[in-house]
């Protein structure tokens, strides 16, 4: 019987990722959201591990692609959702993240899809429809703490919780709990996203409006998929 699976971060992408057909990669704030945004506007995101700025410039330039400027660098393209609402169609950008992009490129021979909020929809039905009768695994991407261990991060699980109540899928208990806690907080997810850890860090760093567009539930019709090194529309 075909299931849905939920487990945090790069461990749960090992132990899940050659036992589904799809994986969904969730980092709400703000990976799997900037995706979506470029996405929505036929932009195509090439996932890179963050730390390494040399490494990320030679495979841009390997690429031929922009490569995202530092959130801290402001007014350019970078992790920052708002940003990338000024991608031109057909454009190719370089995206390193510590969490999502790391993820993206973990998960082996499953199909990968980035899902968020905002297309936690259309990322349910496009996983559905891809796994063919396979499992799907839904990761929550969590934080890091200063140590490197595993931030869990609510607004990941809300956001996992959302594509697994869309899947509509027989699910394991920590599923359900993700779904259970999206239902939670469903009927308040702008207090909740604004007020919990990594929406106050972004605030706090002028980014207020990342965490608006994150918020934002079921707005986007596009499903991510990773393709040759790449995010673009499942649909395209």
């Amino acid at each position: 019987m075909q299931k849905v699976h939920c487990e945090w971060g790069p461990n749960g992408v090992e132990i899940l990722r050659d036992r589904v057909a799809v994986v969904v990669i969730v980092d709400v704030l703000s990976f799997s959201t900037a995706v979506d945004v470029a996405v929505h506007r036929h932009a195509r995101i090439h996932p890179f591990p963050y730390g390494d700025e040399d490494a990320a410039r030679a495979e841009a330039a390997r690429l031929g692609v922009r490569l995202a400027a530092s959130r801290k660098a402001g007014g350019q393209l970078s992790l920052s959702p708002a940003s990338l609402m000024k991608l031109n169609p057909g454009e190719r950008l370089l995206l390193p993240s510590p969490n999502g992009s790391r993820l993206s490129l973990a998960c082996g021979k499953a199909i990968v899809l980035a899902g968020c909020l905002r297309n936690a929809q259309a990322v349910a039905a496009k996983a559905r429809a891809l796994a063919e009768g396979g499992d799907v695994a839904v990761i929550p991407a969590g934080e890091r703490w200063a140590d490197g261990s595993l931030r869990p991060a609510i607004e990941d699980l809300i956001g996992a919780g959302a594509i697994i109540e869309a899947l509509d899928l027989p699910d394991e208990p920590e599923a359900l709990v993700a779904r259970e806690a999206f239902r939670s907080a469903k009927p308040h997810l702008g207090e909740t996203l604004r007020g919990c850890r990594s929406g106050q860090e972004l605030i706090g760093r002028e980014h207020a409006m990342d965490v608006e567009i994150a918020l934002e539930l079921n707005v986007s019709h596009c499903a991510p998929l990773l393709k040759n090194g790449a995010y673009e529309d499942a649909a395209a």
